[in-house]
């Protein structure tokens, strides 16, 4: 089988145990996340600031097949800055817009201080993965309790040399949403550093009292709640796009990772016959109609979807990345060659050229080229 190299619009870190307890004091280091699993592996225990939050574990969650091999067996590079490489070359993947994992909890503490201390630990930690080797674009973790914190973490990760932001589908608790005017000063922030606001699914902020490991309970509940996480990306994205955040920042870029990209176009057509046929009730009117500014600003990564490639070939959205969301058990790492495969075969060589790598380099032009595929 021929070898097909591929960006990842989609891939994490996996922080050490020690992350926080070596960079914070005892204090607050304490009151940042932290994984506890049964001992059976069937349920899993979150400390965030003081509260816990208590999740049934997909079966097998830490295995890739019968071998009964953990995350660190299965995929050695996980947490080895050169050992991720080995496994990247294998899987035939390039380059990776790389998020956090256990971080992504962070979006659930309410003490603004903490927050900032906490991400400027984690981003002081993932910086050095990106030094590393220019193949990791490694996003920055933002602080969104106060624009005041997060302008200046996204000033301070500028400085570092991130080239992306992460930021959690909804700000923190309590906190305005994305379409209000107090984040004018972080989107400004985001463009005046040429940083990629990335979106990654399933990361909106919760508080103990109302979280019961999804969104929803019974029959189906799994396949709903999967299903679930993919809307607080394009909710994301639609509030940029209604609030004339892309109108004001006409260079900034956002990505909305692990959520798929058939919705692309679908929220595209919706958004232009609300701005028609409810005009008047607009607010802020916009000089273009707001498809213009999701084909224009927005992107997308997906993993296994044949659906995705067809929003590029078949309904014009060029902005789709494919994603390995390597070393998740629900990524492709130990069959990258055959989804691409599946995925590309039949598919245009420009078009797939354009999924594979393409959008991404456009995103992050300061990446070496991905290689030629191999015969």
């Amino acid at each position: 089988m021929s070898k097909i190299w591929a960006n990842s619009g989609d891939s994490h870190l996996v922080e050490p145990d020690d992350l926080f307890t070596t960079s914070l004091p005892a204090d607050l280091a304490a009151r940042m996340p932290r994984s506890v699993k049964d001992e059976d592996g069937s349920h899993e225990t979150l400390y965030v600031d003081g509260q816990e939050f208590r999740r049934r574990m997909p079966k097998a969650a830490n295995l890739t097949d019968d071998e009964g091999r953990t995350v660190s067996e299965r995929a050695p590079g996980a947490n080895d800055k050169a050992l991720r490489l080995v496994d990247l070359d294998g899987e035939g993947i390039w380059a990776e817009l790389v998020y956090p994992s256990i971080g992504v909890w962070m979006s659930s503490i309410t003490d603004p201080d903490l927050l900032a201390a906490g991400c400027r630990a984690i981003n002081d930690w993932a910086i050095e993965y990106q030094r590393f080797s220019p193949r990791y674009v490694c996003t920055a973790t933002i602080p969104l309790l106060t624009a005041e914190h997060a302008v200046a973490e996204v000033t301070r990760a500028a400085e570092l040399g991130f080239h992306a932001g992460y930021f959690s589908v909804t700000p923190g608790l309590g906190v305005r949403d994305w379409n209000d005017d107090m984040w004018e000063p972080v989107w400004a922030a985001m463009a005046d550093a040429g940083m990629v606001v990335s979106f990654h699914i399933g990361t909106e902020a919760h508080d103990a009292a109302s979280f019961h490991g999804g969104y929803f309970r019974g029959p189906g509940g799994a396949l709903i709640n999967y299903v679930e996480t993919t809307y607080g990306g394009q909710r994301a994205v639609t509030k940029m796009i209604a609030a004339g955040v892309f109108d004001r920042h006409p260079s900034l870029k956002a990505i909305v990772s692990e959520g798929g990209a058939t919705w692309g176009p679908f929220i595209a057509d919706r958004l232009d016959e609300a701005y028609r046929q409810h005009a008047s009730a607009v607010r802020p009117p916009l000089p273009k109609l707001p498809s213009e500014y999701l084909y224009e600003n927005v992107y997308a990564s997906f993993q296994h979807d044949r659906s995705a490639v067809k929003a590029m070939t078949s309904m014009g959205w060029n902005n789709v990345c494919w994603g390995s969301d390597y070393p998740h058990i629900e990524g492709t790492f130990g069959h990258t060659q055959k989804t691409l495969h599946e995925l590309f075969d039949d598919v245009e060589p420009a078009a797939a050229r354009r999924i594979t790598v393409g959008a991404f380099a456009e995103l992050f032009p300061h990446v070496p080229p991905a290689p030629a595929n191999e015969d």
